[in-house]
């Protein structure tokens, strides 16, 4: 386990200033990379064959998560992410159990009249785990086999829409329902996007689990600083899903995507 974490430190220092030149970003009209992400759930865009993404993700109690996703091949990524909480601030420090993998594969290419199609794994939830808890799960479960579907217009700049369905293997609760996601991003201006995304969480319930039944809405501000950077803010749970919620998860995202 200390090596795992020693690789996915140094591939984080390594690639961050590497090959800056050809750096791109997904965010906003001008974006030359297909976002791979909403908020918490993919979407079918992948990264271009030898580009890379380096991925930052702040959240509650001094939570960290970072990442490493590389495009392999033309439809084919890989990554592999790490975190926990306690790593900013002065609280203990609880690392997640397992380093986070995840694999996307595109299986149709986006036409006119069809949109883009892929399946994955991702074994990665987000905010914190809950390892106190008899459950054993992140707080919000990760995204485990899916398949999404992506289509972009132009319209006043770029629009995409995407939706999908996953079975998350994080299934201690009990509930180990079929999900659906749903989202839509709209870029403002050459630089910046916001993303709107719906999560249904049928499979978090019922049984044991700590949603509530109202499904995770979540928003996400996304503004490229040039050179391959992406800084992002997210306002999570806006319908309280879960308790002890009182206006939204605020989370801040800082991405980089170069090539080779």
């Amino acid at each position: 386990m200390k090596a795992i974490k020693t690789i996915l430190v140094l591939g984080i220092l390594m690639t961050a200033d590497y090959n800056i030149s050809a750096a791109q970003s997904y965010a906003g009209s001008a974006a030359a990379v297909e976002p791979t992400m909403l908020v918490d759930r993919p979407t079918a865009g992948l990264l271009k064959r030898g580009s890379y993404s380096v991925s930052s993700g702040f959240f509650q109690r001094g939570g960290l998560l970072a990442g490493i996703t590389v495009g392999i091949f033309e439809p084919f990524t890989f990554g592999i992410s790490y975190g926990g909480t306690g790593i900013i601030g002065k609280d203990s420090i609880g690392m997640n159990p397992l380093p986070g993998m995840n694999a996307k594969l595109r299986i149709l290419s986006e036409g006119v009249l069809i949109p883009a199609l892929a399946v994955g794994f991702d074994s990665q939830g987000k905010e914190p785990y809950l390892k106190a808890d008899s459950l054993k799960r992140y707080t919000i479960k990760s995204p485990g086999i899916y398949i999404v579907a992506s289509k972009n217009y132009s319209i006043l700049g770029n629009l995409s829409i995407h939706g999908g369905l996953n079975r998350s293997l994080e299934d201690g609760d009990g509930d180990k329902d079929l999900n659906m996601f749903i989202g839509v991003e709209k870029s403002l201006s050459d630089d910046i996007s916001i993303m709107l995304e719906y999560d249904l969480a049928v499979n978090d319930n019922h049984g044991d689990a700590i949603g509530k039944g109202n499904g995770y809405l979540n928003f996400g501000f996304r503004w490229s600083w040039g050179k391959g950077l992406v800084v992002g803010f997210n306002l999570k749970n806006i319908i309280k899903n879960q308790d002890h919620v009182k206006v939204g998860n605020r989370t801040l995202q800082i991405d980089y995507i170069g090539e080779f």
